[in-house]
């Protein structure tokens, strides 16, 4: 039995160039990449050097606040270099794999009948544990907190996000296994989120609660989830994990190997033919992107993840942790004379003046990173809500973190959300203020001050 979840205020941005349902494995990187700077507030501490042999799964570097946290190689092969910023920061540790990829075995887990702190002990040594995030603050989980509940979003609603309907297909057995032991390290439920006329291979599993949503962006957010089930208050806390990361820890449970492969989806209006792609964590993205449909010398911004929450990489860059889409869209980088007194058809706006996209709702678009606008002070304008379903004031939220009044962030909802859920507010902001950055900044001094 499931329970239905319709968001009505939202936003659905129709992009051209979806990703068509074909499965291609993308061409063998050469080099793989870990970017601590994935991990938000991780300090890491290395284990290897360059020059040493790993194998795919064994431990690169742990979390200098808890040392039980590590990370691990995505292939076998061999650290060649190690980039540091500032004060030897490690910016980046980078291997070049090997021609036969060899695997550290954690050996075969009988998750049935082991105990929490098996389970905890198991994941944090074979790497698996950065895939656990908790609210509040949208960090890595503490293994030494039991969340009061455990949020799986099995249904992407973001623009050109990966249809995990199609991404999940055939790997029942290793979301099984993986749910059955988040199952085991909450004192409620693990809810599961999938849409409501999808055929997700996660509606099926045993011991979850499902959750059916509709309705515009963000209901698939993990974070409109949370919101709508069970809020996170002071002093509670909640776990989330992708549902891609379900995966790789089913098959570590299962086989007792760390098989960092993922299906990523090409997107965007700059790529010639969008579809999915098999590689693993940490390649180049160049495998996938100059292979497919994109000159070299073409004036495109590319960004892991989707176009509201991603983050640009320059085309020698690599695949995060964890994105499993790679969006490719023009440039905005030009300018329109007199742009705004002019009516605007080509566009997305939820404001009727001189904007007519509110005419023909199931218009794709082919848009670029223009931000159409300069960076002000707040203009109320109402808008925002307009677009933000969680039951919460998202303009006294964003403000309360810029003159960083704690108690009043703690009062509006800070604990239960994240950077990601102030996306749509930030897109149609008129004052072009950064609304993921100012909340980001906001969870970092809570998480410092309050802990």
């Amino acid at each position: 039995m499931s329970n239905d979840i319709h968001i009505k205020k939202g936003l659905d941005i129709k992009l051209k160039g979806a990703a068509e349902k074909t499965l291609e494995k993308a061409v063998l990187s050469n080099f793989y990449t870990l970017i601590p700077e994935d991990f938000h507030g991780v300090i890491p501490k290395l284990i290897s050097k360059v020059g040493s042999k790993v194998k795919a799964g064994e431990p690169v570097f742990y979390d200098k606040s808890n040392e039980s946290v590590k990370f691990v190689s995505p292939v076998a092969g061999e650290i060649i270099e190690i980039a540091r910023g500032e004060k030897r920061r490690i910016l980046s540790i980078k291997l070049q794999a090997s021609s036969e990829q060899t695997y550290h075995d954690y050996g075969v887990f009988d998750f049935n009948a082991a105990k929490p702190e098996a389970i905890k002990a198991h994941l944090l040594a074979a790497g698996c544990w950065p895939f656990v995030k908790q609210r509040p603050y949208d960090v890595i989980a503490n293994p030494d907190r039991t969340p009061k509940g455990i949020f799986i979003s099995g249904y992407a609603s973001a623009p050109l996000a990966a249809d995990l309907d199609f991404t999940l297909q055939g790997k029942e057995a290793a979301l099984q296994a993986a749910v059955t032991v988040l199952g085991k390290l909450t004192t409620g439920k693990v809810h599961v989120s999938v849409g409501v006329n999808s055929n997700s291979p996660l509606a099926g599993l045993s011991g979850i609660a499902l959750h059916k949503v509709s309705g515009p962006h963000p209901s698939g957010n993990v974070g409109t989830l949370i919101n709508k089930i069970d809020p996170v208050n002071k002093g509670e806390v909640v776990w989330t994990v992708a549902a891609q990361d379900l995966v790789i820890i089913g098959e570590l449970l299962l086989t007792g190997k760390f098989n960092a492969e993922r299906v990523v989806a090409l997107v965007g209006s700059s790529v010639e033919k969008p579809r999915y792609f098999t590689t693993k964590i940490g390649s180049e993205i160049a495998t996938i992107i100059y292979d497919h449909g994109i000159a070299k010398d073409a004036h495109v911004r590319i960004i892991s993840g989707n176009v509201l929450s991603g983050i640009q990489i320059q085309p020698n860059g690599y695949l995060d942790y964890y994105s499993n889409t790679i969006t490719v869209i023009p440039e905005g980088d030009d300018y329109e004379f007199f742009g705004w007194t002019k009516p605007v058809f080509n566009k997305i706006s939820i404001s009727r003046a001189l904007t007519f996209s509110w005419l023909n709702p199931g218009k794709k678009y082919d848009l670029n990173t223009n931000t159409n606008g300069e960076h002000r002070a707040f203009v109320v304008t109402g808008g925002y809500e307009e677009v933000f379903p969680l039951d919460m004031y998202p303009l006294q939220i964003l403000k309360s973190c810029l003159y960083k009044d704690l108690d009043e962030m703690e009062l509006l909802g800070m604990y239960e959300v994240a950077p990601e859920d102030f996306a749509l507010t930030e897109f149609v902001c008129v004052s072009k203020q950064p609304h993921q950055k100012i909340i980001r900044q906001g969870l970092d001094l809570m998480l410092k001050e309050i802990g």
